[in-house]
């Protein structure tokens, strides 16, 4: 069931930087992200947000995307560029080391988000082999369906890819008793289960579909808690028509599309959903000041919001999931 609850921003953080694509927190309630510049912010304080220290911790010479926090306190991060790093925010802004970039023999495009597992098994995803993040909006359009999962073992210097096809696949979560991944296939407007364990191992199918806007990057607090997804944008009615043409047509309208100015819709939403692909509760807020919500993370009762778009973070109080 999509029970639809206002989604109710409490403060605004400005950051010293634009585009803080994902958010996640660390075990002491700071909010680590990356901003356009390459740098690695990490927020402290955000029970009083107008005296909220923000700190930089570590500069990838990229464009930083999805992060996830390792148990040792260091930091995987996907560089849109074509690389998936790892970086001590304890060390200082230059202690990044590189930890693959390539898989099946092809130079990486278009890292997004990644998750660790506890036996150091990395998996990760590409949104596209055709555009660049520059042009994201030409693959959802054109809907290339060049996406990918890719699995890091420990050791290894390439990855692997487990699963392709995807239609830009983006957010990245682990199920609640590691036998599976969730990834977020924003073109398709779904998520998808890919299992790791079991007689169906290596095999994916889709856990929720038809979802009431655009999945982004996705955070899990807890094991047994549920799956926040972000919503960077509503369901359009035209783009579901366009991709049941042709290749050739949506090819056209992706040109189009990427000669256009572009302007995120005002409403945003975050869903919370169940290892059975259940919406538990559909957060939402037409006319939003904060647009394009493409990451969530919860500390403290809190939402923080992050957003590829905005030069800042929102913060929401979190509702009770039941």
């Amino acid at each position: 069931m999509d029970r639809r609850t206002a989604l109710v921003p409490t403060s605004y953080l400005t950051l010293p930087g634009h585009g803080p694509e994902d958010v996640v927190a660390d075990p002491g309630g700071r909010v680590l992200t990356g901003v356009a510049d390459g740098r690695i912010l990490r927020i402290d304080g955000l029970d009083d947000p107008s005296s909220a220290r923000v700190e930089h911790i570590g500069e990838i010479g990229g464009r930083p995307l999805g992060l996830e926090l390792l148990p040792d306190g260091d930091l995987l991060v996907c560089d849109a560029d074509g690389a998936l790093l790892r970086l001590d925010p304890e060390r200082g802004p230059g202690n990044v080391r590189v930890l693959t970039e390539s898989a099946a023999g092809e130079r990486l495009r278009f890292c997004s988000n990644v998750v660790a597992l506890p036996d150091g098994t990395v998996y990760f995803t590409v949104s596209s082999r055709v555009h660049p993040l520059r042009d994201w909006m030409g693959d959802i359009v054109e809907h290339t369906g060049t996406g990918r999962l890719l699995r890091l073992e420990p050791g290894r210097r390439e990855a692997e890819v487990v699963l392709d096809g995807l239609q830009f696949a983006n957010g990245l979560v682990r199920g609640a008793d590691d036998s599976f991944l969730v990834v977020a296939e924003t073109g398709a407007r779904r998520l998808t289960r890919f299992h790791l364990t079991g007689p169906r191992a290596g095999q994916a199918e889709p856990l929720a579909e038809n979802l009431p806007g655009f999945p982004d990057n996705m955070w899990r607090g807890a094991p047994d808690g549920p799956i926040r997804v972000a919503l960077a944008g509503p369901r359009v009615p035209p783009l579901d028509l366009l991709h049941r043409a042709g290749p050739a047509a949506r090819r056209r309208a992706a040109r189009v599309a990427l000669r256009a100015p572009f302007r995120p819709s005002g409403t945003t939403g975050v869903l919370a959903v169940d290892d059975e692909g259940r919406i538990l509760e559909h957060l939402t807020r037409r006319r939003s000041g904060f647009r394009m919500v493409t990451s969530v993370c919860e500390t403290g009762g809190r939402l923080v919001l992050g957003s590829l778009w905005e030069r800042g973070i929102a913060v929401c109080e979190a509702p009770v999931t039941k």
